[in-house]
């Protein structure tokens, strides 16, 4: 992977002719920006009930995006990252399908998981007090097979996104058909999405098991003879992402958003400069995604100490509340449908109140942590929250999940706060300098990140409080200065 900017992107959200306009994207108006795209899920169908993570066929492009030869073009000149959606199918899938027409006489059958898979006996409370759950209600949805029979599926997430059985042959056939394919077809590097709740047992959490770390680890080996690296998209509490990041490729560091929102609000950098000293190095960096900003990577879990403490965590949220004009909060937990319980829905540039300067010393902090940055689309125009697509669908996350024209990328494209985004991609592109050795200070508003390689070197220094910053660049005895404030001019 290139430790260069890329680019988190739905095809249909930013442009109208599938992944040949997207392509016509990359290389026009996004030319010079970005080393790769994370695509995200564009498999049959692109709009179910979860905006393509609940794939009916995983295996086949959707038809209004294009073909897996589109996809192989678009690869020629972008690193393309694609989403294996490990943890579930969708309950319209063929596969499902037949096991609701066949029953235990489906050659699907043992491909979804199903409670008795895990508690033959029937779960106890005592036991469902221990699953750690990413939404509120039951792991489970009952479906009737066309005999009459009841049966309990597990559904980590929806009742339209039915569990696989990893473990199962027909479970590691139907993720080796979509990896293979992914290999065929130009992907480099594979989001493994959900893959801590892949498999369960009795007695435990049901997340990030023993058995699902060792199933990670052999998932990469297979991408990796296949020519792909893997990123594990986890959730959880901070030192859970340390322990992955030793047996994957790459994980994602979502402590870092909510991390750098609580250092621009309380003007106190101490909580991200302790993250950063210890956070993984192989990792890939966010500041918003198609999902809301994470909050439980930064704080406490049951006995576990955060790198935030309850009331701070408290603070950040009510903070985003406020800044958002009441707008998140109406995204967010029971107030819209499709919740996580660990996410706030918001744009990461509406959680900063609309405020340029902040927008940039919060992207400045991204690019200078360690790991390869992404950029989401929405992120990149710095788009407000879109209220309008969140009241005509009730899914919270559909608030930062815009339709973008190409009139509206032109009309953003003119702003200030983007035009400085684009700058700061293209130095945080252009230097070898984050190739090479990174160190961290900071105290109070003060906050201090380099990267050194050989004669080469890149600071940024922020007095928070002054609302101060600049990007110092050494390369022998030349010195270039960017001033953040000025970026915006």
């Amino acid at each position: 992977m290139k430790n260069k900017v890329q680019l988190i992107t739905y095809t249909d959200r930013l442009n109208k002719n599938g992944l040949k306009g997207l392509t016509n994207i990359l290389n026009s108006q996004l030319e010079n920006l970005f080393a790769g795209v994370h695509i995200l899920p564009f498999y049959y169908p692109i709009d179910g009930s979860d905006a393509g993570f609940d794939p009916i066929d995983h295996a086949q492009i959707d038809p209004r995006l294009g073909t897996w030869n589109d996809l192989k073009e678009l690869s020629q000149n972008n690193e393309v990252m694609a989403d294996l959606i490990v943890n579930h199918a969708s309950a319209q899938s063929p596969e499902f399908l037949d096991v609701l027409s066949k029953g235990a006489d489906s050659e699907y059958w043992s491909m979804f998981l199903k409670e008795q898979d895990v508690f033959p006996d029937g779960m106890t409370q005592e036991q469902a007090d221990k699953i750690y759950r990413p939404r509120p209600g039951s792991c489970f949805s009952s479906k009737t097979l066309n005999s009459g029979e009841k049966v309990n599926f597990w559904t980590t997430f929806t009742d339209n996104q039915v569990d696989i059985n990893v473990e199962s042959p027909a479970g590691q056939e139907y993720l080796n058909k979509v990896l293979n394919l992914f290999a065929e077809n130009g992907v480099k590097i594979i989001r493994l999405d959900a893959a801590g709740y892949a498999i369960k047992r009795s007695g435990t959490s049901c997340f990030m098991t023993d058995e699902a770390f060792k199933f990670i680890d052999e998932l990469s080996i297979k991408a990796n003879a296949l020519g792909m690296e893997t990123v594990a998209e986890i959730h959880s509490h901070y030192k859970t992402q340390i322990d992955v990041a030793a047996k994957v490729n790459r994980v994602y560091d979502f402590a870092l958003p909510p991390l750098i929102l609580h250092s621009l609000f309380t003007n106190n950098v101490e909580a991200l400069v302790s993250w950063l000293t210890i956070a993984p190095r192989n990792c890939l960096t966010v500041l918003d995604t198609h999902d809301g900003i994470g909050i439980i990577d930064a704080g406490p879990q049951g006995n576990k100490p955060g790198l935030l403490i309850a009331d701070e965590i408290d603070v950040l949220v009510e903070t985003i509340h406020i800044n958002s004009h009441g707008q998140s909060r109406k995204a967010t937990g029971a107030a819209a449908s499709n919740v996580d319980l660990y996410q706030v829905n918001c744009t990461y540039y509406d959680a900063l109140g609309a405020d340029d300067l902040l927008y940039l010393f919060a992207r400045a902090i991204q690019f200078f942590s360690p790991g390869v940055p992404q950029v989401y689309y929405g992120g990149l125009f710095a788009m407000s929250n879109d209220m309008q697509l969140l009241e005509s669908t009730n899914v919270g996350r559909n608030i930062n999940r815009p339709y973008i024209s190409d009139e509206l990328i032109k009309e953003q494209f003119e702003k200030p706060v983007v035009k400085g985004l684009c700058q700061l991609i293209q130095i945080r592109n252009q230097y070898e300098a984050f190739n090479g050795e990174f160190s961290v200070n900071g105290f109070n508003d003060q906050l201090d990140l380099s990267w050194v390689n050989g004669d080469q070197s890149a600071r940024l220094e922020l007095a928070l409080s002054k609302r101060e910053g600049k990007i110092l660049i050494t390369s022998g005895d030349q010195i270039v200065e960017y001033d953040l404030p000025s970026l915006l001019s």
